[in-house]
């Protein structure tokens, strides 16, 4: 498998540090409110990567962090006139309520840092130890210019970021690119109690604390949003390897932005949608398709009409996967269960193997989709080249079926059910029955007033071959049921 390191700018084969096991750490959200489309799209990617690692039979540990203390928490807190506490809490349950209408493994790791107060201030104090930071009045600060390779991972130089850096005159810090990694309490704020006074901690000193914690010195893969390529990840990396010396992580990897109208998605531009608004009007499964339909690397244009035709999409797939597992439930019984088209069994493969291919390549999700419609189309095609015969060829149609099965549900972490266009098919159906019905008992009240009594017994009895039971009140009202 090949993944593009942003570290190197290249693409890279993936090799992991132990045997059939991937350690990946992703930068999850900071909970002070609903968390909108574009926050949802590295929740969907990394989910999707992970899956197909087990897809492979490999081991994955995987950790998510909360960031649950925070400026944008303690604001929100104000504002709501709650403590930061509880407006973490409320927004974690939201963003569980969230998620799990996408389909997310729940074997994630997801830890909070008002939980790791202890490993933080552990980090910071080796930092103080090494060298590489310093305390002034209560806060504590990164020194930049100690940690050489600074910026690599964005491409950066320290002399030309210092020309663009500023420092806020509230800070005494001996570079203006100096960070902080404590911060000490300020009036109404939530604080925990440090070697430097009581405090809280700066945001990026909280992942390579929670990463080292949960997935030691070196760990395969970060992942994250372009938007934290600098100077989030980049601040990660000096703290983790000026602490402890190791590689941190051995691949970097950063999805794209979903744009409106050719700008980024965010709240602070105010150009966005919350997903639970979409999933108002969009279930999970077309939100994953969406996102996925696109190379993670590059930007994904959001619309309305987008979506309507990721959801036709959608309904084309769960249409024709519904109808492979009516074949294979009615003849799955038969004596003849063995393979006997061997030209059609040996398509299957092929798609397999192009699946992964893509798959292999950078996660080309677009490339890897391309084979499954493709894969459906040439089934659909065979069961109708054989549609005399489905008894006889049922085996290639299951072993087809569940290969699309473990690339859509395992892999792409959509699930096949009748949720889409089935469903929907379903209750248009039932409503029109439902009218049909009440036509019918309509007529036969017609035809009982009129005392024609022959053509309302075989309205009766019509309806009763058909399931449907009416029974007559003393009060002149017919009702029915399903019997």
């Amino acid at each position: 498998m090949k993944l593009y390191n942003t570290m190197t700018n290249k693409i890279e084969e993936f090799k992991t540090i132990e045997e059939n096991k991937v350690k990946m750490y992703v930068c999850g959200p900071t909970v002070y409110n609903y968390i909108h489309l574009g926050n949802a799209r590295p929740i969907v990617v990394f989910d999707m990567l992970a899956r197909y690692f087990k897809y492979k039979g490999m081991e994955v540990d995987y950790v998510q962090n909360f960031t649950d203390v925070d400026d944008k928490i303690i604001n929100k807190s104000i504002e709501e006139g709650i403590s930061a506490s509880e407006v973490s809490e409320k927004y974690i349950k939201c963003f569980f309520e969230d998620i799990n209408r996408l389909n997310i493994l729940d074997s994630v790791k997801r830890p909070k840092v008002t939980e790791n107060m202890e490993k933080i201030i552990e980090i910071i104090q080796k930092l103080i130890d090494n060298g590489f930071a310093y305390e002034k009045d209560g806060d504590v600060y990164f020194e930049v210019k100690k940690y050489k390779d600074y910026g690599k991972l964005s491409n950066q130089k320290i002399e030309e970021l210092e020309l663009g850096a500023r420092i806020d005159v509230s800070e005494i810090k001996k570079n203006p690119m100096d960070f902080a990694l404590w911060k000490k309490k300020k009036d109404g704020e939530p604080f925990w109690v440090s070697p430097w006074g009581e405090g809280r901690p700066g945001w990026h000193i909280e992942c390579s604390a929670m990463a080292k914690k949960y997935l030691g010195d070196t760990f395969d893969i970060h992942g994250g949003g372009q938007d934290l390529v600098f100077p989030h990840h980049e601040n990660e990396i000096a703290q983790s390897k000026c602490a402890y010396h190791g590689n941190f992580a051995n691949y970097w990897l950063h999805n794209g932005f979903i744009q409106i109208n050719g700008d980024k998605m965010s709240k602070s531009l105010g150009n966005f949608f919350l997903l639970r608004e979409i999933l108002e009007k969009f279930s999970g499964n077309v939100v994953r398709l969406f996102i996925l339909s696109t190379h993670y690397r590059k930007p994904i244009n959001f619309s309305f009409e987008n979506m309507e035709d990721t959801k036709k999409a959608l309904q084309n797939i769960v249409k024709s996967m519904n109808k492979f597992e009516g074949i294979v439930e009615k003849y799955k019984n038969e004596k003849t269960a063995d393979i006997k088209n061997l030209d059609f069994s040996q398509k299957i493969d092929e798609f397999d193997k192009k699946f992964e291919d893509a798959m292999d390549e950078d996660m080309n999700t677009p490339q890897a989709l391309a084979t499954i419609f493709d894969q459906i189309r040439e089934t659909n095609k065979f069961i109708s080249v054989n549609k005399d015969e489905l008894s006889t060829i049922y085996a290639e149609i299951e072993k087809s079926y569940e290969s699309l099965k473990r690339k859509i549900g395992n892999v792409f972490g959509i699930e096949i059910e009748m949720e889409n266009s089935a469903k929907e098919e379903d209750g248009e159906n039932m409503e029109l029955t439902k009218k049909l019905i009440e036509l019918l008992i309509k007529l036969r009240s017609e035809a009982r007033s009129e005392k024609n009594f022959k053509l309302s017994d075989e309205i009766r009895d019509e309806l009763k071959v058909l399931g449907i039971e009416i029974k007559d009140n003393r009060d002149g009202t017919t009702d029915y049921d399903f019997m």
